[in-house]
């Protein structure tokens, strides 16, 4: 786990998935949770995620947590990249 500056969803690059594509031959799967917004993500991210045989779900940062959880259950080498979202109470 690292922390990831990103707070708004057309602030990821290539650069700031790094780790990540350092990592592709341990990761299947990479959720990126958007925020509260979904947004498609760059061309050029998906494409060198695809080149390192990632599968990408981009979706909001609540279904991404979700998904990572039910994904590590069934142990399945999947990674998430949040942008994190303020919970009102």
């Amino acid at each position: 786990m690292h922390a990831w500056p990103i707070t708004d969803a057309t602030e990821i690059t290539i650069e700031s998935l790094a780790q990540i594509l350092a990592l592709s031959d341990q990761v299947d799967v990479l959720l990126i949770g958007l925020g509260r917004d979904i947004t498609a993500l760059k061309p050029e991210i998906l494409d060198a995620l695809h080149a390192k045989n990632v599968i990408v779900e981009a979706v909001a940062t609540g279904g991404a947590v979700r998904t990572y959880n039910i994904l590590l259950g069934e142990k399945r080498a999947v990674a998430a990249a949040l942008i994190a979202v303020e919970t009102v109470r």
